[in-house]
Formats: C-alpha cells, structure tokens, sequence
C-alpha cells in the first residue's frame, strides 16, 4: 500500500532503482561486446514502470506477485521479470553476438542522465522535506 512518504516522493522513487537496473544491463551488454554468442540485454522501462507503480498502488496487474517488499527489484535483477528482454541487433556478427558498441555507449549516456535526473529530483523532494521538518 502507499504511504505518504512514497506518495510525496512520486513516480521517481519507482523510477530510481529500474535506472539502476537498466543501466547495470547496458554496462553488462559492453562488458560482453566481444563475447561470442552473447545476447543484448535491456529493460521495457515503460512497462517495468508502470508494473512498479501498480504494486506500490496494491492494485493487481502487475505480472508479478508481490509476496514481500522489494520484490519488484528482486525479479528485475535476476531477469525473471515480464519486462526484461533480449535487444536484437540491427547487424548481429558472424558469432552471433548481438551487441552493437556505439548504441550502447549511447544508450548509457542517455540512461546515466535520466538517473542523474531522478536523483536530483529525489534530493529535492528530500530537502523540500528537511526543511519543512526543521523549520528553517
């Protein structure tokens, strides 16, 4: 269920740790741009944000059962989630890695300033709070 604290800080405290997660699947993708076979991993950040807001909501619809907090994450992390697929590649290589450097060095650019903007939303949020809480 929501608590006021989760209301305040809004959609970018679910928002937060999928940045997180995804961009922990790019740097894995670049890790793994000369591994053979190896496939492009990413998130469907829409749908794994929306399944986050549902289960903070308590509302059903979300693929997943959520049995106990964090759980959301726990699935994101292990790759079991609705929303984690395999990215095809525009020009997969001869050894069937599907792993295409520049668009992922983008790709992570771009997701470490959406990051980096959530955060200083939160901080925000956070400091809104202190001061309102201190009075000062």
């Amino acid at each position: 269920m929501s608590n006021p604290i989760t209301s305040y800080m809004g959609l970018h405290a679910d928002a937060l740790p999928l940045r997180e997660q995804r961009m922990k699947l790019i740097a894995s993708n670049l890790a793994n741009a000369d591994t053979p076979g190896y496939r492009a991993q990413d998130i469907d950040f829409n749908a794994a944000l929306d399944a986050a807001r549902l289960q903070r909501e308590g509302l059903p619809g979300t693929g997943l059962a959520a049995t106990r907090e964090g759980h959301l994450s726990d699935a994101i992390a292990t790759g079991q989630a609705p929303f984690h697929f395999a990215r095809q590649a525009s020009q997969p290589s001869l050894d069937g890695n599907t792993v295409d450097p520049d668009a992922e060095r983008a790709a992570y650019g771009r997701a470490a300033l959406e990051y980096r903007a959530s955060l200083s939303f939160l901080e925000s949020k956070v400091r809104t709070l202190l001061t309102a809480i201190t009075g000062q």
